[in-house]
């Protein structure tokens, strides 16, 4: 899931050098944090959140095909002052 994860990410962005994906196991379930440059936040949330849905929907279903659960997250880190 991890790998699909960071290969639909560098497909949306325009730094996909970028793009790094991180699973944490938290209860039985597995959350992914999506990193992207800050400059591609808004490509990868798209309008009104429609791309991560979109993403998230498509994670869910191939993780109960596979008997898990998953989430996933971005990750916004502040830019270095």
């Amino acid at each position: 899931m991890q790998a699909w994860i960071e290969f639909a990410a560098r497909g949306l962005v325009d730094r996909p050098e970028a793009v790094s994906v991180t699973a944490i196991e938290r209860g039985g379930q597995t959350h992914y944090e999506l990193r992207v440059d800050p400059a591609d936040v808004g490509k990868v949330v798209g309008k009104q959140g429609a791309t991560i849905k979109a993403l998230r929907a498509l994670l869910q279903v191939g993780a109960a095909r596979q008997g898990r659960r998953c989430s996933v997250d971005i990750v916004e880190d502040s830019p270095p002052e």
